[in-house]
């Protein structure tokens, strides 16, 4: 694979091969969305890499993705909880036997990587723990960890905190990622603003524009993430949920919300994306 000079002298050697995770388990996301990351970022990562797939189910993945078994939580995950609490197993001191230590990349599944990612790498320094802002709480100083850089078995009082009382945690923060913001503190860094967008509030956009025109690709994005929903498996074909109907456009859809009363449904409306198709292969 092709490599590229790096920027920034504090990174490592541009030949060094980097670690990217990613983490599935239970019946929510299937094989491809693996698959595709793994081609996603082959086709937009000019350094040799390795994608690590952490997971209670190998099957069906590309043989050139590493399978793990998911990390040791090591406490009984909060009930009744939003957040992705089982994330924070990523901060053990000893991660697994088979993954490397160093600077390595984390990417939730339901993303799309539409540009170079090489600055993801070269951003900051190896040891830096950075997390996009909360776009949807901008003001607020918390992260957003659906695609954050840690260095591996780096900060493993935040796994033994949590372990300490899960439940309690969970109940505080509402979100594993608010957590590890509070945990890193002062020490967290960002990335450059519009490297990761979030597809509902960047490329969907309020509820007037939905029906106007599809959703956009914001320029310079590198990744756009889908917390929340739609996922891109169903807002490629103007789906809002794997349970929704068939898009049949914008007239159909609004005499439905109003026959039904269904005044939630009217936010919930998406065009078929184009561009969801072109890049999330």
């Amino acid at each position: 694979m092709a490599t590229s000079i790096k920027s920034n002298p504090n990174s490592g050697s541009a030949q060094e091969c980097k670690t990217i995770l990613c983490m599935k388990w239970g019946t929510k996301y299937s094989p491809i969305y693996v698959n595709r990351l793994y081609s996603m970022i082959r086709r937009n990562l000019s350094y040799p890499f390795q994608l690590i797939c952490f997971t209670d189910d190998a099957t069906g993945l590309h043989p050139e993705i590493k399978a793990l078994s998911l990390p040791e939580l090591g406490c009984d995950e909060p009930k009744k909880s939003r957040g992705k609490w089982r994330k924070v197993a990523l901060w053990n001191a000893q991660l697994h036997d088979e993954t490397p230590r160093g600077p390595a990349l984390f990417i939730d599944l339901d993303s799309i990587i539409v540009g170079n990612i090489d600055s993801y790498f070269d951003f900051g320094h190896p040891k830096d723990v950075i997390l996009d802002h909360n776009w949807a709480r901008p003001m607020s100083g918390m992260g957003q960890t659906s695609v954050f850089r840690f260095y591996i078995g780096s900060h493993p009082e935040i796994l033994e905190k949590f372990r300490s009382d899960p439940q309690s945690i969970a109940d505080q923060f509402r979100f594993e990622q608010h957590f590890i913001t509070h945990c890193i503190g002062n020490n967290l860094k960002f990335w450059p603003q519009g490297w990761t967008r979030h597809f509902r509030l960047h490329c969907l956009g309020p509820l007037p524009l939905r029906y106007i025109r599809a959703a956009c690709l914001p320029s310079n994005s590198k990744i756009i993430t889908f917390p929340g929903g739609p996922n891109p498996s169903d807002a490629v074909d103007g789906r809002w949920s794997p349970d929704s109907a068939a898009y049949k456009g914008r007239r159909t859809h609004l005499k439905q919300c109003i026959k039904e009363r269904n005044w939630g449904a009217l936010r919930r409306f998406i065009m078929p994306v184009d561009w969801i198709k072109e890049t999330w292969k």
